[in-house]
């Protein structure tokens, strides 16, 4: 009797065990997040948790007894479209589980509505295809690698630049795009990123896949994850800076050169800022020749350094350049104080230098010291002009031992000499020509010294024989001048005044352009002066007769360009000849 009373009360006991495990059941399946519902073996639902009627925005009423339309089968999991009127369709993870029902065998399906997840999860793959979108396509080259820097994205820019292709280098390690040469540099910059160090305008090198090292601007930062310490990615965009930097060494080359030319260059060469007209660059041989210390220059500006109004003639000077069309002025002559050697004399050149965009930046300025040069110059003037007077002297005495032997040609020799000279200026020869011309004109007759003094005063017509020995006043001429030192080629001038331009002339029968300008303005005023003048042998012809002489002979015995400028003399401007 004892032990059936036990036996009842156990069962009592499971019985009240049961009832709590089927209450707390359906509890958990009741406010359960997830949709549950249970269909029977066949696939008809018997039940659906209130979280299931919210997932398919439908009552239990409307799901009871219908077929859940889907196959079912143990412990599967699988994502399903979500029906529900009234709203846009979802997606589900459903798992099913097979189990026991009111006593008879059923399928407890779970699902999960990730709809939430799942349209999350498709803006975060369309961001990540526009992101790669944007990263392949930019023209910038980028590329990213991971903590054990093998490359992880290779845009199609980083392509064009190394000539690699993505496929071949993405997970391979960063530095095999390095030369060998430089890789220790380059891992180092590397690792100190790695660190979480930015380094922008880091230049590496990188070898191209034909072998082609490219010089390489990298910007490079981190990427870690939400907190903040682990360290995803790096990302670098490059930027190809090889000619920049050949440019940049080739520039810093050439300021090299200009500094060693500048210190070296024997004249004082200096630079300044165009506003204050400060100094920014003092050569050594302007320290030498001013005798400052270039320290005590530099920064200063000529009001610092010479009197007043020498500095100022100075910065005049300076602003003339810089302000002018022209950027340049050359000053022959200019006095500038020294500390050390007094008052020297410069030879100064000045230039604007403007920038690129075209606004005045320096002055530059290089000086010759001409001091001891003028000095020579008018030494040398002072010689010259000695041996001028000297020289006039000689001639003088020349001309009046020719004018004693000769009394009926007296002033013969000058006024050809005024003549011939007048003719070269009218002809606009230079100064010196003009001179020489002159002077050969005062002497051309001296080879007449070595004629008898009886042929050339005699008073009736010559014969041949006399002829021919005045005719020889050339050579002698000649003769007597070819050693003289002179600047100007009186013995050929003598020697060819006779000549003419036909190669009628004597003693050599020259013609055209064998014949020297000198010669030939000198046979012209020759002509004219002694058809003008009286002779022993005959009266005085006349000016008119002469200049018909001229104009008909010109071409033919005299140079066209001498006989134009004879005739506009005498009929256009007025020139007299004093005859006598």
């Amino acid at each position: 009797m004892k032990k059936q009373t036990n036996n009842a009360d156990q069962d009592k006991k499971c019985l009240q065990a049961l009832k709590v495990s089927n209450e707390r059941f359906h509890s958990i399946v009741h406010f359960s997040p997830d949709a549950i519902i249970v269909t029977d073996a066949k696939g008809k639902i018997e039940y659906m948790n209130p979280a299931a009627e919210k997932v398919f925005n439908r009552k239990l009423e409307s799901f009871v007894g219908k077929d859940f339309g889907l196959a079912l089968v143990n412990g599967e999991s699988t994502e399903i479209d979500i029906i529900r009127p009234g709203k846009e369709p979802g997606v589900g993870d459903m798992y099913v589980v097979q189990t026991e029902w009111m006593g008879e065998k059923a399928h407890l399906i779970t699902i999960r509505d990730i709809t939430g997840r799942k349209r999350t999860e498709e803006e975060l793959r369309e961001a990540r295809d526009y992101l790669d979108k944007l990263i392949g396509y930019a023209n910038a080259p980028i590329i990213t690698w991971d903590s054990a820097s093998r490359i992880t994205l290779f845009n199609h820019a980083f392509e064009r630049l190394t000539g690699y292709t993505a496929e071949e280098v993405v997970g391979k390690e960063l530095f095999t795009l390095f030369p060998e040469t430089s890789r220790d540099k380059s891992l180092n910059k590397i690792m100190h990123t790695s660190l979480g160090e930015y380094w922008e305008s880091a230049d590496l090198p990188i070898r191209r896949k034909d072998g082609v090292i490219r010089i390489v601007l990298w910007n490079s930062a981190n990427i870690y994850d939400q907190d903040g310490k682990t360290l995803l990615a790096t990302i670098a965009q490059g930027q190809d800076i090889t000619e920049r930097k050949q440019s940049e060494e080739k520039l810093l080359e050439s300021k090299i050169l200009t500094e060693v030319v500048v210190e070296n260059v024997p004249l004082m060469t200096f630079l300044k800022e165009a506003t204050d007209l400060r100094f920014v660059i003092f050569n050594r041989a302007g320290e030498e020749l001013l005798g400052y210390d270039r320290k005590d220059l530099l920064g200063k500006n000529d009001l610092d350094l010479f009197p007043p109004e020498q500095a100022a003639h100075f910065m005049a000077k300076d602003r003339e350049v810089l302000d002018g069309e022209t950027g340049i002025l050359d000053i022959p002559e200019e006095p500038i104080l020294t500390a050390k050697k007094g008052e020297l004399l410069l030879h100064t050149r000045k230039v604007c230098i403007r920038g690129a965009d075209g606004e005045t930046k320096y002055l530059l300025g290089i000086s010759e010291d001409i001091t001891e040069r003028k000095q020579a110059e008018k030494q040398l003037h002072d010689i010259l002009e000695r041996l001028r007077k000297s020289f006039e002297a000689t001639i003088q005495v020349l001309i009046s031992a020719v004018e004693m032997r000769d009394p009926y040609t007296s002033g013969h020799q000058l006024r050809v000499a005024n003549l011939a000279s007048a003719i070269a200026k009218e002809m606009e020869l230079p100064d010196d020509e003009i001179e020489g011309i002159r002077m050969a004109g005062s002497i051309h007759d001296i080879g007449k010294l070595s004629v008898p003094a009886e042929i050339l005063s005699k008073p009736t017509k010559l014969t041949n024989i006399e002829f021919s020995l005045i005719k020889e006043h050339s050579q002698k001429g000649y003769e007597m001048l070819k050693d003289v030192e002179s600047s100007w080629p009186l013995a050929q001038i003598v020697y060819q005044h006779h000549e003419r331009m036909d190669g009628s002339g004597y003693p050599r029968n020259l013609k055209g352009e064998e014949i020297c300008m000198e010669a030939r303005i000198l046979a012209v005023a020759d002509v004219v002066e002694a058809m003008a003048s009286h002779r022993p042998y005959r009266p005085a012809l006349g000016i008119d007769a002469a200049l018909t002489e001229i104009e008909k002979n010109k071409g033919i015995f005299y140079d066209n360009d001498v006989a134009d400028a004879c005739l506009r003399l005498f009929r256009e401007k007025g020139f007299q000849l004093e005859v006598t």
